[in-house]
């Protein structure tokens, strides 16, 4: 097997991961849980695995002129980002939360056309506009179901959480460019600890280990060792093989692996709201993404 095809293999298993996570941390909280609380069991663990991770790593140090930066990335790609992601995925729905995370990529154009000033072209501008329309009529329109009272409310939470991971791509940029993804990966969780310890600490408290199945247990697990730790270190492996329009690419699968995992394992279903709010958010998404792709391969 190439090295391409590897890395073709680490980005698909990224996105089977992170679609496996919607069902399986929904299955978690706030049953057993709360949002909050489950973050921070999240982070913390993450911190010990990548800490250990980076002393085998090389040795070098970040210089002080770019702690600021990584603290900004801590909040957007770690505090933010996870708190309203998991506190939406609490109230939502598995589909509707992957849908909405689809539209990272748009989001991350219009952050870059405001901060570095990037020329949006009408067809651009157009797929911004499908995109976004989809996915109002999705926070809006999405049917509350049983496991998911205040679906709206969730929904709105998980684009808040697509547009912090926006603004994260954009600032960790320069520190990728710069250091080794070990020494810096392990900072940004480190001040993300400290940032969503105020939040998650009373939830944590009130988690009553003696009532969690064994099960349960195995889903915790797997939301620090796989949705986190281990889909880092393959998205790296992805990165350096594969440009990073192809890598991108792979959030598209996403909602479908969420979606066959949770209607064939019962947890959501599928609807008219969904299916139009995906065709919106897809069609967006293509028409943003391929004239990218046209431009970086000419």
């Amino acid at each position: 097997m190439t090295k391409r095809q590897l890395a073709l293999l680490a980005a698909t298993a990224v996105s089977l991961i992170y679609g496996l996570t919607f069902t399986v941390a929904k299955d978690v909280m706030p049953q057993y849980i709360l949002p909050f609380g489950f973050i921070l069991l999240r982070v913390a663990g993450a911190v010990v695995l990548f800490w250990a991770v980076g002393f085998l790593g090389p040795k070098e140090k970040i210089a002080l002129h770019d702690f600021p930066r990584v603290m900004a990335a801590a909040f957007f790609g770690v505090a933010l980002n996870m708190l309203t992601f998991f506190k939406g995925l609490s109230l939502t729905t598995p589909i509707s939360a992957a849908v909405i995370m689809v539209t990272t990529p748009i989001i991350v154009l219009v952050l870059s056309s405001i901060l570095i000033k990037e020329k949006l072209k009408k067809k651009k501008i157009t797929g911004i506009l499908l995109g976004l329309l989809g996915t109002t009529f999705l926070i809006f329109y999405g049917k509350s179901v049983g496991n998911a009272p205040h679906a709206a409310m969730g929904n709105l939470l998980v684009f808040i959480n697509a547009v912090s991971y926006a603004c994260y791509l954009i600032l960790v940029k320069k520190l990728m460019d710069k250091y080794n993804a070990f020494t810096f990966v392990k900072w940004i969780y480190s001040f993300g600890l400290l940032m969503v310890l105020p939040f998650g600490w009373q939830e944590f408290q009130h988690i009553e280990w003696h009532l969690i199945p064994v099960d349960v247990f195995w889903k915790i697990g797997f939301v620090i060792l796989f949705s986190t730790f281990f889909t880092y270190l393959l998205n790296l492996l992805s990165m350096r093989e594969l440009k990073p329009t192809t890598v991108a690419v792979f959030i598209y699968l996403q909602p479908f692996f969420a979606a066959v995992i949770a209607i064939g394992l019962g947890k959501d279903e599928l609807n008219l709201v969904k299916l139009l709010s995906a065709i919106l958010i897809f069609v967006g998404v293509f028409m943003v993404t391929h004239e990218n792709r046209s431009n970086n391969d000419s």
